[in-house]
């Protein structure tokens, strides 16, 4: 299990490396990078960028390790058998300066407990939606998908649309993607595999549509619309995102876990 957990570590650190040469290559900035220490044991790297491109961009990685408290122990798979928990993943929130340009987000992780599994997924919001950006991003995906298994791309599409939804509005956050969580095929390195794939079909989705629409002219209106529509994006990260749920029971950073949070937005 230490080969794993190390591999999987060594991975998400150099993914986190291509998504910020990636996206420092698209706005000609610089990520300024900042460490954090774990309460338990471990801890994890903020990468930051405001740039022209890209209002706020971030991209964390983390491992950390330690022990659930009582409250949220029965939250999580494996702990009838262990307290003890091992995390690492990588984790992605792009807010843009033009609203021709979506927001995205990305994240994978390896959870180890009592058992161990990866989780993770991909998904694109839009204020104001274009289908070929909807096509070529669902295209990305169900690449990275496919080779493993026909069924993985229209299951975890489906899982992306019920996760990603505001119950309390009645509306879906965005025009979705993939998400995944739990997977334990008992073949590690072809599910270790297949999250890697993830991570490089979704940087050539979103360097594609980022690079597609950055220099596009856009009015005050526009912006105010997108605004409005980051609203609900803060209002699903706070009211139900498990991620953030997670990272605040088991000691995190806040400033970490709230690095989702857009640097502007509105309520009307």
């Amino acid at each position: 299990m230490q080969e794993r957990k190390e591999k999987a570590a060594h991975w998400f650190k150099s993914l986190r490396n291509e998504f910020c040469q990636a996206f420092e290559d698209i706005d000609e900035g610089k990520f300024e990078r900042k460490t954090w220490q774990h309460k338990g044991e471990g801890g994890g790297e903020m990468s930051i960028m405001k740039g022209n491109v890209f209002e706020k961009v971030g991209v964390n990685i983390s491992t950390v390790s330690g022990q659930f408290s009582e409250d949220y122990r029965d939250k999580i798979k494996g702990t009838e058998k262990s307290p003890h928990y091992w995390a690492s993943g990588i984790s992605l929130v792009a807010h843009m300066q033009s609203p021709k340009v979506p927001a995205f987000h990305f994240n994978t992780r390896f959870l180890v407990t009592g058992e161990s599994w990866f989780g993770g997924g991909a998904d694109m919001t839009p204020t104001f939606v274009n289908k070929d950006d909807t096509t070529l991003f669902h295209q990305k995906m169900e690449e990275a998908c496919r080779p493993y298994d026909e069924t993985y791309y229209p299951k975890f599409k489906k899982r992306c649309d019920e996760y990603f939804y505001l119950p309390h509005r009645n509306e879906p956050r965005g025009e979705g993607g993939i998400f995944f969580d739990y997977m334990n095929t008992g073949d590690w390195e072809t599910d270790f595999d297949f999250v890697k794939d993830v991570g490089r079909k979704t940087l050539e989705a979103i360097t594609t549509i980022v690079n597609q629409h950055k220099n596009l002219c856009w009015t005050a209106e526009e912006k105010d619309e997108q605004l409005l529509k980051r609203g609900r994006y803060v209002e699903f990260n706070l009211l139900w995102d498990r991620g953030t749920l997670f990272g605040i029971k088991t000691g995190g950073s806040t400033e970490a876990i709230l690095m989702s949070m857009p640097p502007t937005v509105k309520w009307a």
